[in-house]
């Protein structure tokens, strides 16, 4: 079949594939959709696709692996035989996930083409897996949508053969198209206990399963300037429960912890915020959307959006409650006015992505050959120095 198959299989997969997906349907572009569940839970993935009117996927694999590998594993080989069956023009994966490196590996084991949404990001720090991830994905993919120059000189600088496009980031037009719903359907205001309050979110292993991280982490909560509000991750509440460190939390009057929610709660939660602390790499990005424009103190020792930190709306704290206490307090008293415009697109990318995939289509372009002497090891090596 000449058909593209789209896939992802965490939530926010799903939010920077769908402005790809309703771009395809307005280029009446037939394609197949494929959902891996690596966020099997309704609450963090069918529900998205309710919520954001995204069509069933013609293929869901319901995957419930207990760790990485065995997932990783399960999604190379069920989208292996979805793949055969099939027999996409092109497998288009997003971002860094286990989802699209394990699909990226069936595709390439299929001889299928490749194409990276979201590539040539680099954070250069070996301690996270979706820097491993990303990496992988862009050395073996055909089509590389970089969002930003920064990024498409990444893949440059390591030799990646894949065909290079700058598209700008999907994300951008999200939040475009849904926060104007999202503050007319959610109730999550009525919740809040507080009129001005710090929005945070912390997930990565790197922080929450390290003990001094995890308490620094806590006594900055509990030292912020301004009232916290917290959704908090499952995992971060079970290392917040099992080091003891919950109950102190919640007897703090200045910090509201809440449940997960939704996406268009979040949407709300950062647009009413009046600074965001996160760990987050998407949430840097989409703090910078038109409809949001939110500063972001990162609680981490580098970034894979370096964009976000130039035009002012990023600064990187590290993990030591002092200077993330610092830096929330200097970015709440920053009166400099923030851009306009975001560092990662102007709301079209999903449009120029799909234009992409279609012509790719189109013209049936099967995977690019692989160099003689491909020069990939020594521009690894170079990078990671």
């Amino acid at each position: 079949m000449n058909e593209p198959l789209l896939v992802a299989g965490t939530r926010p997969e799903l939010i920077k594939m769908a402005p790809v997906i309703f771009a395809l349907k307005r280029l009446k572009v037939c394609f197949k959709f494929l959902h891996s569940g690596q966020h099997y839970d309704y609450g963090l993935s069918q529900s998205f696709i309710d919520q954001l009117e995204l069509p069933q996927p013609d293929c869901e694999l319901a995957v419930k692996a207990d760790n990485p590998a065995a997932l990783t594993g399960e999604v190379v080989t069920r989208t292996a035989g979805a793949i055969r069956s099939v027999r996409p023009s092109l497998v288009l994966v997003q971002g860094d996930t286990n989802t699209a490196l394990a699909a990226t590996i069936a595709a390439l084991k299929e001889k299928v083409p490749v194409g990276h949404v979201e590539s040539g990001l680099r954070s250069y720090d070996w301690r996270m897996p979706e820097e491993h991830n990303r990496r992988m994905i862009d050395h073996v993919s055909d089509y590389l949508f970089a969002p930003t120059k920064t990024a498409y000189l990444n893949l440059q600088e390591e030799k990646t053969r894949g065909i290079k496009h700058i598209t700008g980031n999907t994300v951008i037009d999200s939040t475009i198209h849904y926060v104007p719903k999202a503050e007319y359907v959610s109730r999550i205001s009525e919740r809040l206990l507080f009129k001005e309050y710090v929005l945070v979110t912390a997930h990565r292993a790197e922080n929450v399963d390290n003990a001094e991280i995890l308490r620094e982490f806590a006594e900055t909560l509990q030292g912020s300037p301004l009232p916290v509000v917290f959704p908090v991750h499952p995992r971060t509440l079970k290392r917040f429960r099992d080091s003891g460190l919950l109950e102190r939390l919640l007897s703090d009057r200045n910090i509201q912890l809440l449940p997960p929610v939704g996406y268009f709660d979040f949407l709300v939660l950062m647009k009413r915020s009046s600074l965001i602390l996160t760990d987050s790499g998407g949430i840097q990005e989409e703090a910078t959307s038109p409809s949001i424009r939110k500063r972001v103190v990162v609680m981490r020792d580098s970034t894979e959006r370096p964009e976000a930190v130039k035009w002012g709306f990023a600064r990187i704290a590290g993990t030591g409650k002092e200077n993330i206490v610092r830096c929330i307090t200097q970015s709440l008293s920053c009166d400099k006015k923030l851009p306009a415009r975001s560092p990662f697109g102007d709301g079209s990318s999903g449009e120029q992505i799909a234009r992409l995939v279609q012509e790719i289509t189109t013209l049936g372009h099967g995977p690019l050959p692989i160099p003689s002497q491909p020069d990939l090891i020594p521009a690894l090596l170079r990078s990671r120095a």
